[in-house]
């Protein structure tokens, strides 16, 4: 314990690390001081993800179960607030900021390649999303940024060991998200298409790819035994809601979701890796990006989101570059109205993603700088962007449901059910539904489909959504008891119908079997 206390202090001792952790904390004060003022309210997909942290599991339709376990700690440790929620997301995000800057301290960069690279991961638009709600997308960063250093401490020491540091990165990254097979992918095509290919003659990648299948392999487990409904749901997702999106929309989407003010950072990255003497060993970085890039654009529908991830590459080396560039007379004398151009320029878009502006501001603003209404998933958009409405309505549903279940007899609650399309529908109701007194609610979205009708006959059934006619196809008895509205929200989760249905038609089971939607 003595020694690492003092190697602790040795290395806060430093200057550099001294740096990174005060951008870290930057990182993490900005996400936690506006999780203070609310943020809006619950995003859709938290509430989905606290459905799931309740019934713990070697996996989910839609994700592996890494994040659901970590978030069942964090409820039975800090509660169901959304400071609570969103305290490991904060916390998560100003840690991958920190692993980023000892990225470009291996890569040969010193205190001002450190406070671009930094100021980077701190205004890129995308983090700032992805590091203000909790959902597995953080962690996915960081798990990307580990093993992206754990490339370069190889690269620079030679010394194998961080073959299995890159092993237990990717492979926990796995169990939170499947999206580092990618990486996985641009690490063979940078040994295979660099001088490192004569690691391809030794144990250790092989080793590192096996470890990498065991922790894997519970997720792999749980889709066999449940029908690959995970390739289900990326199959449906593909050709679905995410359609609209093309190799296009993915390429041009790059310079919007990494903040438009950032394109001067990780240009100067990807062109340095080719261009600059010092980086010219890491020359195999390029070689994993821009692989990276390619699989995502022959994928048709990737969202430009997909790519975020490995951006810590190019943020890294254009520290570097950067930082050479203004030891040079010509650019140096420029280097601090330079840097306050960028933060400035860059905070314009952060109330995208940032909640920081009341929301009648917000809209203003959006208006007058022309944000515009954004969705990657080709709905109908209202006055705010996907990312925002989704934290609208929510608790209003769980009401209006409950004043419709509250007027029902005591003998018709005890059997009656409640159903709703999607899993926001029903993860709200379960959230909510606590403070009205709500069973739970049975759902065919996703998830919600594979834990079933629960027990219910279909006898009384409360349906929050959906047209009358669809109703009167399934049930004998049908009433319209209520309509749920909400500010702000999608569309399409305004004006609901809500009903009372009785007696199905035939056998819940065999009924089960064809309502599943898996997107």
């Amino acid at each position: 314990m003595r020694n690492l206390i003092q190697n602790l202090k040795h290395h806060l001792a430093q200057p550099e690390i001294r740096l990174l952790l005060f951008f870290a904390i930057i990182k993490f004060l900005i996400h936690f001081l506006t999780n203070l003022t609310g943020g809006y309210g619950y995003f859709r997909d938290e509430l989905y993800y606290v459905a799931c942290s309740e019934r713990l599991d070697l996996g989910y339709v839609d994700q592996p179960p890494l994040s659901i376990f970590i978030l069942a700690v964090n409820r039975l440790v800090l509660g169901d607030s959304i400071v609570a929620l969103r305290f490991l997301p904060a916390l998560v995000g100003a840690a991958t900021v920190f692993v980023a800057g000892l990225i470009v301290r291996e890569l040969g960069g010193g205190r001002t390649a450190i406070i671009v690279a930094s100021l980077a991961g701190i205004l890129s638009i995308i983090r700032i999303a992805m590091d203000s709600i909790y959902s597995m997308n953080t962690f996915d960063h960081l798990f990307w940024a580990i093993a992206v250093f754990a490339f370069v401490r190889l690269i620079r020491t030679e010394d194998p060991r961080y073959w299995y540091a890159m092993g237990l990165a990717i492979g926990l990254g796995l169990l939170n998200k499947v999206s580092l097979m990618w990486l996985g992918f641009g690490i063979v095509a940078a040994l295979v298409f660099s001088p490192l290919r004569f690691w391809l003659k030794r144990p250790q990648p092989y080793i590192a790819a096996f470890l990498v299948l065991l922790l894997f392999l519970p997720y792999i487990i749980w889709n066999v035994t449940h029908d690959f409904a995970h390739l289900e749901f990326i199959r449906n997702a593909t050709r679905g809601k995410y359609a609209s999106q093309n190799p296009v929309t993915f390429l041009l989407g790059q310079f919007l979701t990494n903040n438009p003010a950032l394109v001067v950072i990780w240009v100067a990255g990807l062109i340095g890796l080719f261009a600059t003497t010092s980086l010219r060993p890491f020359r195999p970085l390029a070689i994993i990006f821009l692989g990276v890039t390619a699989i995502l654009v022959a994928n048709i529908h990737s969202k430009s989101e997909y790519l975020s991830p490995a951006f810590v590459i190019l943020f890294a080396t254009g520290g570097v570059v950067w930082e050479q560039l203004f030891t040079r007379p010509r650019w140096g004398r420029f280097r601090s109205a330079i840097l306050i151009a960028v933060v400035i320029i860059g905070l314009v878009p952060v109330p995208i993603t940032l909640p920081v502006l009341p929301i009648d501001t917000y809209i203003r603003y959006a208006a007058l700088v022309g944000f515009g209404q954004y969705t990657s998933e080709g709905k109908k958009m209202a006055e705010l962007p996907q990312f925002y409405a989704d934290r609208f309505g929510w608790e209003q549903k769980a009401e209006d449901v409950a004043r419709v279940f509250h007027k029902l007899t005591p003998e018709e609650q005890s059997k009656a059910m409640i159903f709703a399309d999607n899993y926001g529908r029903c993860a709200a109701i379960d959230f909510f539904g606590r403070k009205y007194g709500l069973p739970k609610t049975i759902g065919r979205h996703n998830n919600y489909w594979i834990w079933g009708p629960r027990g219910s006959a279909g006898e009384l059934v409360i349906v929050l959504g959906g047209n009358l006619e669809d109703k009167l196809e399934v049930f004998e008895r049908v009433e319209i008891a209520g309509v749920s509205s909400c500010t702000y929200c999608m569309p399409y989760e305004n004006n609901l119908r809500i009903y009372v249905c009785r007696n199905l038609k035939g056998d819940l089971q065999e009924f089960w079997l064809q309502i599943r939607h898996f997107d």
